[in-house]
């Protein structure tokens, strides 16, 4: 992203008469000035939208993690207590009579 606002600052300075080259592969391409200023400004806001979305990604993997690892430490805390699995696990209720 800095890079494209380093971009932007540059192509601000040039004068409507200054030729501008846009990189294509490993080709110079002569483009317009303000071709090149929009495409950039979209490449912008591109970078802007995706850095807030994978912010908000973060905080929500962040909070998950912490929902599970309450849990495992209840777990931890439940057997450690009463020596046998927590309430609401599944596994044998003990021996059942048949007959």
């Amino acid at each position: 992203m800095a890079e494209t606002d380093r971009a932007l600052q540059e192509l601000k300075k040039a004068s409507p008469d200054d030729a501008i080259y846009k990189n294509a592969g490993s080709v110079l391409i002569k483009t317009k000035k303000e071709d090149v200023l929009k495409e950039l400004e979209e490449k912008k806001e591109l970078s802007n939208t995706r850095v807030m979305v994978l912010g908000k990604q973060e905080t929500r993997v962040k909070e998950n993690l912490k929902e599970v690892e309450n849990k495992i430490n209840e777990m931890i805390r439940g057997m450690q207590a009463g020596g046998s699995s927590p309430a609401g696990s599944t596994g044998n209720a003990g021996p059942r009579s048949l007959g």
